[in-house]
């Protein structure tokens, strides 16, 4: 058995678990590098959701099944390693699916297919454009990888000493519990819990899908006991969907549930938040300490502060134009106010994502033409991968703006309030799942409304200090009362309270 050395990060305690645990998502909570001397090295991954899942992990037998993702991944195979800090091991399940087929299940339709259709972010008159290489790609990618899972997933199931409880993990895995189904006795009880950690746009968006495409998708989930989504919109919009494009699917709007083919599925919405203990652990590093040290030393009198990923849906260039406006409407900010963005390189494989990340780039060089002075930035772009900075930038920030177009949820939004020392105050876009806990203390805004933005830029950056401690204070409650255990344990006490 492998072990990881782990930071100890104390947690609360999670709901009693007595189930065999079965996880599957496409990234495993360890990835395997080969070191020179061609020995494997293993390296925990990072963020709430491995944290959660893993501390899950110390109360029941637990099997994680996902892709092979590095070489080392493909030598590992299977076996049992410590990821915790108590010493309990788990069982990883490496799938090493033909690299085409992988191609095709990840890079055309998971990504961007349908990231971008739960996001909304097609372009109709022009995009999608779903031809043979697109079905070729359903057919031999997406929809083999999804029986590989269920075969592998069913394999742990039949190995199971108690009742085994499947948790899936997001939109790679639609497919598999129909497929799970197919393969499993029926007189062995499984239980199975799909959580979605994208958003779920309406049935007017998902017309857009052809009707095989869509119809194994939505019987996929339809297969599950308990579907979990980030907001209740989500879950309506679900709902909503089988009514309209699943034949012979009854829906129960005030139950909260889709039955098809005799199987109930319960549909409900899971806020997903952060590891706020871990969080914490992190923002007293010495290695914040010094990130937050050189920022301190190139940053203005004021911070407006973001961190992204490079993606479309998450309106970094309106943000820019929002501040633009700002120094327009309120000349007094100029040379007082600074904007720093840390952006995360994502998918620069893709196109789009690619376009961009040139046109974000023209646009924060606009405005420091217009408005530079001397050594003096109004704008600075950081392009890298670090949670340290990061972290140190959030202590900093007067203004955190978050204005997504489309969100899941968008957990910047969470570790802002808890690592801020300014009393900072966030800037929410009406369309983040973050908007359904976090609205008493935020200031909301519409993400298309440029002008409206910039007004709550002003509105932040001027606003009484009580004002802004009051709001920074009923942030931080809420999201240290509803973190990540909070998020699983609701998991785990409707699966009680359900009796699945």
């Amino acid at each position: 058995m492998t072990k990881i050395n782990n930071m100890k990060t104390k947690q609360r305690e999670f709901v009693r678990l007595d189930y065999d645990l079965i996880i599957a998502s496409n990234r495993a909570p360890v990835l395997f590098d080969l070191d020179e001397q061609n020995e494997l090295q293993p390296q925990r991954g990072s963020g709430g959701l491995v944290t959660a899942l893993t501390g899950l992990a110390r109360q029941a037998r637990t099997t994680w099944v996902a892709c092979a993702l590095t070489e080392g991944d493909r030598v590992w195979g299977h076996g049992q390693i410590d990821v915790l800090e108590e010493g309990e091991p788990v069982e990883i399940k490496f799938l090493t699916p033909p690299e085409e087929s992988y191609e095709g299940y990840y890079n055309v339709i998971a990504n961007p297919l349908l990231w971008f259709l739960q996001h909304s972010m097609w372009d109709i008159p022009r995009s999608p454009i779903i031809n043979r290489s697109t079905w070729r790609a359903w057919e031999e990618g997406y929809v083999e990888v999804n029986r590989l899972f269920a075969h592998a997933i069913a394999s742990s199931v039949r190995a199971a000493s108690g009742k085994p409880l499947v948790m899936l993990q997001d939109y790679h895995l639609y497919l598999v519990a129909n497929f799970l189904r197919q393969q499993l006795d029926p007189r062995q009880r499984t239980s199975i819990l799909h959580f979605i950690h994208i958003p779920w746009p309406g049935p007017e968006y998902w017309g857009f899908l052809p009707p095989k495409m869509r119809q194994s998708i939505l019987e996929g989930l339809c297969s599950v006991d308990l579907l979990g989504f980030q907001t209740r919109e989500d879950s309506l919009n679900f709902i909503r969907t089988c009514e309209a494009y699943l034949p012979g699917a009854l829906v129960r709007y005030h139950r909260g549930a889709v039955r098809y083919h005799k199987r109930l599925t319960h549909v409900r919405d899971f806020p997903i938040s952060i590891d706020v203990s871990a969080l914490k652990t992190v923002a007293e590093s010495q290695e914040v300490a010094e990130y937050r040290e050189e920022l301190q030393n190139s940053s203005s009198e004021c911070l407006i502060v973001r961190i992204d990923r490079i993606e479309p849906s998450k309106n970094i260039i309106r943000g820019f134009q929002a501040f633009e406006e700002l120094f327009d409407l309120y000349p007094e900010h100029r040379e007082q106010v600074c904007f720093l963005a840390l952006l995360v390189p994502s998918r620069m494989e893709v196109d789009e994502y690619q376009t961009y990340l040139d046109d974000l780039m023209a646009a924060a060089g606009r405005i420091n033409a217009l408005y530079g002075r001397g050594q003096w930035e109004p704008v600075r772009v950081i392009v890298s991968e670090n949670y340290p900075r990061a972290v140190a930038a959030l202590q900093l920030y007067d203004v955190l703006l978050v204005n997504s177009i489309a969100d899941g949820m968008n957990l910047v939004a969470k570790e802002g309030p808890i690592v801020n020392r300014r009393d900072g105050v966030l800037i929410l876009s009406d369309q983040t799942g973050a908007r359904q806990q976090l609205e008493p203390g935020a200031v909301i805004i519409s993400p298309c409304d440029v002008y409206a933005t910039a007004e709550a830029m002003h509105f932040a950056l001027v606003m009484p200090q009580k004002d802004r401690q009051a709001r920074a204070r009923k942030l931080k409650e809420i999201i240290e009362r509803e973190d990540i255990v909070d998020w699983l344990n609701k998991q785990l006490q409707t699966i009680k309270a359900l009796k699945l």
